[in-house]
């Protein structure tokens, strides 16, 4: 199966490759960064992850630029109310952003760009709207003009035949049934931060923010532009009608959208007390992994339902799979390999990317996953596994968690090396060697306060982080 996404402008599934069959140009709508991020906006950022390591598991190169919205309204009241500027006031959820994605294995991508320095580029793009009769003027402000624009809706799919010719919003976020002339620069008010520019002293309107540094690194036609469902209208539409008057040319050839996350079965929200940061998660004691495995095994287009037995889970699920990959390496196999572990693997990592391939199955790819470790675990334990079958079957592995990257276990800081507990692990053998069993007992001890759990089998001592 050829790999294919469901493009939101065609509401179809469709193969894709990129346009030069080689690298991947997508744009990825980034944070905007008032507060910390939540584990709803986390979840669409791991769906850009998987997407992009996905990518290039299908052999394709990655030029992937991300937007850090520092100037729009939320910011510009909370930075006002706070008496900074908006680089004092943004620095703060930037760097924690930045943490986040570290933490929970987001790959940063290829650029990273803030809005406010792009501002020439907006302005240009303005003024070539402009030049096209697709603005006009009123109280100092630049409005574009949607009844120019006559595929307005293509993406979000609406009909907007209905609309007030010539009713204006000047606010950056407005109902998906609002479709209305929205602003691309707004005149200076009277304390907000403004720049100088040929078109007056003023600040940029927020979905002007990604046309312009979109176009300027990646051209005039993307691959993919992804986003939350959250941004298709009036975000992404609005994108296109801007990027599309001045080219002529299709903004961007696929649309992906990541669905909602809800907590409990409800929408999240600070006044129902369901309100989480990856900061409350970690606090609470969850590992990072655990989230991100949790925020992966839905597949982007479903709602996820985030639960605490959901978490609970995800943690049992990556134990087992840890358990299996220590068997791998440490267990003592006969020599000689059997057939059936062979074609079980290589069934096992077509399936894998099958599953993948059609629109980033990783519900269906876990479960290939974990039907692969039954099976095999049972082979293992009837004789049916060698030492030859190791290397397909921790490759199969090793594909796996190249997308969902939650075998290696975070370690906290301050938390032991790997050589510091293979270290004391040897030391606990000399001691129960020269029968000072006190000393096993109390090294035994000091790896569980730090999380680390030993096993003694035939084979010698296995040890994993919980």
């Amino acid at each position: 199966m050829a790999l294919r996404f469901y493009n939101s402008l065609s509401q179809q599934l469709e193969p894709f490759s990129p346009q030069d069959g080689k690298t991947v140009r997508m744009y990825c709508c980034g944070p905007t960064v008032y507060h910390y991020a939540h584990i709803g906006n986390l979840r669409t950022f791991t769906f850009q992850d998987i997407l992009r390591r996905w990518l290039r598991a299908s052999g394709f190169a990655l030029d992937n630029v991300m937007n850090i919205t520092d100037v729009e309204d939320k910011i510009i009241r909370a930075a006002m109310a706070q008496g900074k500027t908006l680089r004092e006031y943004t620095a703060e959820y930037e760097e924690a952003f930045l943490e986040d994605m570290a933490t929970l294995r987001l790959e940063r991508p290829e650029r990273v760009v803030r809005a406010t320095e792009h501002i020439g580029e907006m302005v240009d793009l303005i003024q070539q709207l402009g030049a096209k009769g697709f603005t006009y003027e009123t109280d100092g402000s630049t409005y574009y003009r949607i009844s120019k624009f006559p595929e307005y809706g293509k993406l979000s799919h609406n009909d907007f035949g209905g609309m007030i010719a010539g009713a204006r919003v000047d606010v950056d976020e407005y109902e998906k049934d609002d479709a209305r002339d929205f602003v691309l620069w707004k005149q200076k008010k009277e304390g907000e931060p403004s720049w100088d520019t040929p078109i007056g002293d003023g600040r940029p309107g927020w979905h002007i923010e990604c046309s312009a540094m979109a176009m300027k690194y990646l051209g005039t036609t993307l691959d993919i532009h992804a986003g939350g469902i959250d941004l298709q209208f009036p975000h992404h539409e609005n994108e296109i009608a801007q990027s599309e008057a001045v080219t002529g040319q299709p903004f961007a050839r696929f649309w992906l959208h990541a669905e909602h996350l809800i907590v409990e079965g409800q929408k999240m929200s600070k006044s129902l007390g369901n309100f989480y940061t990856l900061r409350d998660l970690l606090a609470l004691g969850y590992a990072p992994e655990t989230v991100r495995y949790l925020l992966a095994s839905v597949p982007y287009r479903n709602k996820l339902n985030f639960t605490m037995d959901g978490v609970k889970a995800a943690a049992t699920a990556i134990d087992r799979l840890r358990n299996f990959e220590l068997r791998l390496k440490s267990e003592k196999f006969a020599a000689a390999g059997h057939a059936a572990a062979e074609e079980r693997a290589v069934a096992a990592t077509a399936r894998f990317r099958e599953t993948m391939d059609d629109d980033l199955n990783t519900a269906g790819a876990l479960g290939v996953v974990f039907e692969f470790l039954r099976d095999t675990n049972s082979a293992m334990d009837a004789g049916q596994f060698g030492a030859e079958n190791v290397a397909t079957a921790q490759a199969f592995l090793g594909l796996f968690d190249s997308v969902f990257d939650v075998l290696r276990p975070t370690v906290t800081a301050g938390g032991l090396s790997d050589e510091a507990i293979e270290a004391l692990i040897a030391e606990r053998v000399a001691a129960k060697k020269a029968r000072n069993f006190g000393r096993a007992d109390e090294v035994r001890k000091e790896l569980e306060a730090q999380g680390i759990v030993l096993e003694d089998t035939k084979d010698g001592t296995r040890w994993k982080r919980k």
